[in-house]
């Protein structure tokens, strides 16, 4: 392998030719080591040998596989084999009869569809990209942070591999690649938009494994049974993959709701080529979930302005060219986290036992129940491997004060303060801490452009402008997961100056398990036992004390009740629509509503409460956070739908109750006035 940059076999040569060429970019790995004495056995030398010989042959099959893949069809040959389907020639023959066109005209146009789709991954490409690229982040980024890739490198060789990262930008597509290319794995094929098979881009793109497809092909018959078949050959072969569960980037900067679009595909393939009995020599299909976060992402103005209602302006050459343009901006650093695999042999035994007696049928009914469980697990494993950078914690704590300005020495308190609480109580299991302390976190937000540094006579201050302010907001949204606990306590003691633990187990059960859905925490241990190892983090920083039975904000310490306003800030905007939604639903009598109007009717308050309040924070009131909400109250059971309409119960009537005494009686009331406002949908 060490002069083989592909699976064909090659002349002396040949190799010797590559060796020049190729010189400066070897790829040399070295494998666990065998011990002749055990190989040997006492068995017949001929025996022996031909046992070790095959034990090495398996393990470079496998190193080979682990770096270039499964050995790559002629794109032609694929996609000749993609339409010679039964799947597709069935679909062929049933559009011919329904369009009363001839079978040969129809294949044509199943042919055309699989040009459309196929990559065509080339490995000098794939070397020329990786020199493209290497230049192209030495100018954007201050460097690229790589954590948790060890432990896939021992899944690649005999495990298909489908990577499963959040999509914050268009960078993310070639970012990945590029970190498993540097690291000795073989790049995936790509599933990308059509949108981005551009004149000369798309090209490139094709040959560095991206394949396309359309946004949505539900009404093409032949289309889907083309894209499918292609699928269900890359994945059977062993071939890496790599799509977004989301859909589309996140405008919001939080995770978005997985589509189940992708996820089914992968899954009907899986169960095609899956035996009846589970065997330990089956190719398993192990989902990595990626944490991509950027300290300064490339498309934030763009998406600011679609927050704010512009239309989403379709990708061009043109854009690259601006791109191209901003260069010279600083754009800090950018990580890339691996979560935990999920294994999905393991995840459908546990969720659905009996799924392999139904894998043949061509609609499984097990798929319906298991595909959004699949969907959600995945978005928090991809949560649980945030990178928390110098841009999150900085705007965690600036959008939580009231004009978006605070004193320099506040700032620094409430920064080591999250800081910690993430050392102590971590919001996942494979997040990233930067590097560094505060004021050197301070000094990177102001380099980027973020902040604005202003002395005054009583001392320096950290300020930002609407605009900025805005843009905060995505990367706040990125991380606010990791906090939801801690900012939901925080916020509990700001209407309670005292509690007992149960009673505030019993204020925030109704509202914890809702969060948790629509920010997609893990929440592995029960509430009680995770709010126990909280507040007694709270009294090790003087946040909280405990006093005959109780526990209670310390007296006379107005530092420390800032730090807790601050820290209750971060989900105030979280439970306020959540607040707004179920205000709005409950005036109505359960059934009146339907989802569209609900979801309309309480994104138009949260932006009469934004204006009213002066806050410039579009994502506020983006109504795919509301249907998100309506999505998470549907899940834990507090409405239902029947006949396109919201009904409600007791269930939701006793939860809101008690979810509404978290806010001081001047907030609810506020709350409750906006609500109260005509003209609504």
């Amino acid at each position: 392998m060490l002069a083989a940059d592909s699976w064909q076999f090659t002349g002396s040569l040949r190799r010797a030719l590559s060796v020049i060429v190729n010189g400066k970019s070897v790829e040399l790995h070295f494998g666990a080591p065998l011990h002749l004495k055990d190989l040997l056995d006492e068995r017949p030398s001929a025996m022996a040998n031909r046992k070790v010989a095959r034990l090495l042959r398996v393990h470079f099959r496998r190193m080979r596989t682990r770096v270039l893949g499964p050995d790559l069809s002629h794109r032609r040959t694929l996609i000749d084999g993609v339409v010679g389907s039964p799947a597709v020639r069935q679909a062929i023959d049933e559009v011919a009869a329904a369009q009363g066109r001839s079978t040969a005209r129809i294949k044509k146009r199943a042919w055309r569809y699989g040009h459309e789709i196929a990559s065509n991954m080339s490995y000098p490409v794939l070397r020329f990209m990786d020199s493209l690229l290497e230049r192209l982040w030495n100018r954007l980024y201050e460097g690229v942070d790589v954590h948790g890739l060890e432990h896939i490198k021992a899944l690649a060789g005999e495990h298909t591999l489908v990577y499963v990262p959040c999509h914050r930008s268009h960078i993310d597509y070639l970012l990945l690649s590029y970190v498993l290319y540097r690291d000795g794995l073989m790049p995936p094929h790509i599933a990308a938009g059509r949108n981005l098979d551009m004149p000369l881009i798309g090209s490139l793109l094709r040959r560095g494994g991206a394949f396309f497809m359309r946004r949505s092909f539900k009404d093409n018959r032949l289309y889907g049974a083309v894209f499918n078949e292609y699928l269900h050959r890359l994945l059977s072969r062993g071939h890496p993959l790599e799509y977004f569960i989301e859909g589309g980037r996140s405008r919001s900067g939080r995770m978005l709701s997985p589509r189940p679009g992708m996820l089914a595909m992968t899954l009907r393939s899986h169960a095609r080529t899956s035996p009846a009995i589970a065997t330990d020599r089956a190719r398993g299909l192990v989902f990595v979930p990626v944490y991509i976060g950027y300290e300064k992402v490339l498309e934030s103005n763009a998406y600011l302005k679609e927050l704010k209602g512009h239309q989403k302006r379709k990708e061009s050459p043109l854009d690259l060219v601006r791109v191209l343009g901003q260069l010279r901006q600083p754009f800090g650093r950018v990580a890339v986290n691996i979560g935990d695999p999920l294994y999905l042999d393991a995840f459908l035994d546990h969720h659905t036992p009996q799924w392999r007696l139904q894998r043949d049928l061509p609609r499984s009914p097990w798929m319906t129940d298991v595909i959004p469980r699949l969907g959600n697990e995945l978005a928090r494993r991809i949560n649980d491997a945030a990178a928390l950078n110098a841009v999150n914690l900085v705007a965690l704590v600036l959008l939580s004060t009231p004009h978006h300005a605070i004193e320099t020495q506040l700032l620094i308190r409430q920064l080591n303060l999250l800081d910690t609480l993430q050392r102590r109580l971590p919001g996942g299991a494979h997040i990233s801490l930067p590097k560094g302390d505060a004021e050197t976190w301070i000094a990177q937000v102001a380099d980027l452009g973020f902040i604005e540094r202003r002395d005054q006579a009583l001392g320096e201050l950290i300020l930002t402008d609407a605009a900025h302010a805005s843009l905060l907001s995505w990367y706040r949204n990125n991380v606010l997961h990791l906090f939801a606990l801690a900012g939901l306590t925080a916020f509990a003691f700001r209407n309670n100056a005292r509690l007992r633990q149960a009673e505030l187990h019993d204020l925030l059960a109704p509202s914890w398990p809702i969060l948790c859905r629509e920010l997609f925490i893990a929440s592995p241990t029960a509430l009680d036992t995770t709010l126990r190892d909280m507040l007694e983090t709270f009294a090790e920083q003087g946040l909280l004390e405990f006093k005959d039975g109780a526990w209670q904000r310390p007296s006379g310490l107005l530092e420390v009740n800032e730090q807790l306003q601050l820290l209750g800030g971060l989900v105030q905007p979280t439970l306020e629509r959540g607040f707004l939604l179920l205000t709005t639903l409950l005036r109505k009598p359960s059934g009146t509503l339907s989802q569209d109007a609900l979801a309309e009717q309480s994104r138009q308050f949260a932006e009469r409460l934004a204006l009213l309040s002066g806050r410039e924070a579009p994502e506020f009131f983006d109504a795919r956070v509301f249907a998100g909400l309506i999505e998470s109250l549907h899940d834990e059971g507090w409405l239902w739908l029947e006949q396109d309409r919201v009904h409600y119960g007791s269930t939701l009537e006793q939860g809101a109750r008690r979810a509404s005494t978290l806010f001081d009686p001047a907030l609810r009331q506020r709350l409750l006035q906006i609500t109260e406002t005509q003209g609504s949908v």
